[in-house]
């Protein structure tokens, strides 16, 4: 009969808990799904001239159209992130992360690397579960 109890206020506790933390939950969720792309575009933000470099010595395409990948994938990113986080136009949100790890992929050779590979379809992943 003790287990039986102890289950009880378990249960009891799980309830309670899922109560005050109901209304937090899909915030922090959608926070754990799309925190890669936070974490990447505000990386991006505070090594601006060190990703436009390695863009513009691997591709050798210019100082003016490495800054400008650069700034479409910063503001892809947190632009997404803003969007699924405040619940607004979440579908194109996802399409516009969607279309950042497939325009990571490409340039930054992810393709060929196993590891970063995995780490992208992972992300797409949890692209899916948002949408």
């Amino acid at each position: 009969m003790g287990q039986n109890d102890l289950m009880g206020t378990a249960e009891d506790f799980a309830d309670q808990f899922l109560r005050v933390t109901k209304q937090y939950l899909p915030h922090v969720a959608r926070l754990c799904l799309i925190s890669t792309f936070l974490e990447d575009g505000v990386r991006m933000w505070f090594q601006w001239g060190e990703q436009r470099d390695y863009i513009d010595t691997t591709w050798g395409c210019g100082y003016a159209l490495a800054s400008a990948f650069v700034l479409l994938n910063l503001l892809g990113q947190l632009t997404g992130c803003i969007l699924v986080l405040s619940r607004n136009l979440v579908q194109y949100a996802c399409f516009g992360l969607f279309g950042i790890i497939a325009l990571q992929t490409i340039a930054y050779s992810i393709l060929w690397d196993l590891k970063f590979l995995m780490r992208n379809l992972a992300l797409g992943g949890g692209l899916l579960l948002l949408l």
